[in-house]
């Protein structure tokens, strides 16, 4: 690594393969979820994410870069999270509070991803690379809101919180 530009370059393969990685993990995510909110809000998102992919291939294009060659180990590892909470057997609302949690992760660093990447963009110079990205940053950002509301609206009120009531007293 001998410049901001190769940085970038290596940056931006990482990212393709880590939504890439997304892609297929989605679907399971989805098909797993109880929740009708959730189910759609992981649907929906596979569908930005085709939307994410496309535009970091535009990007490699006008700049010259190849994507392919590069595992996201952050991403593989964030999946393999997700699918540990897939396995678990309990009630569908915390176990979909599960899900939420291992989607966030991967929603939090795709955020910090982007925003480096945005930041490298703008050093070395490429606006229009900065356009995109930024979409797909607004994108990230609403998909974790969209979580946040599922889980603080839907999932968490209805779930077992896990404290033993009082019997009552007789008298």
């Amino acid at each position: 690594m001998n410049s901001l530009e190769e940085l970038f370059t290596d940056q931006i393969k990482d990212l393709h393969n880590a939504e890439t990685q997304l892609t297929k993990a989605l679907p399971k995510m989805a098909k797993a979820a109880k929740d009708a909110q959730l189910k759609k809000a992981f649907e929906d998102h596979l569908e930005e994410t085709n939307t994410h992919i496309e535009r970091l291939e535009q990007i490699a294009e006008q700049m010259g870069i190849k994507t392919g060659g590069k595992k996201c180990k952050a991403m593989e590892g964030l999946i393999a999270e997700g699918a540990e909470a897939m396995e678990q057997e309990g009630e569908d609302t915390v176990l979909d509070a599960g899900l939420v949690a291992a989607a966030q992760r991967v929603e939090h660093y795709e955020i910090s991803a982007y925003t480096t990447l945005i930041a490298l963009a703008e050093e070395i110079d490429v606006p229009e690379a900065v356009a995109a990205l930024n979409m797909t940053l607004e994108d990230e950002i609403r998909a974790d809101e969209l979580l946040t509301e599922v889980r603080t609206e839907t999932l968490y009120p209805a779930a077992p919180k896990g404290k033993q009531e009082k019997p009552a007293k007789r008298r």
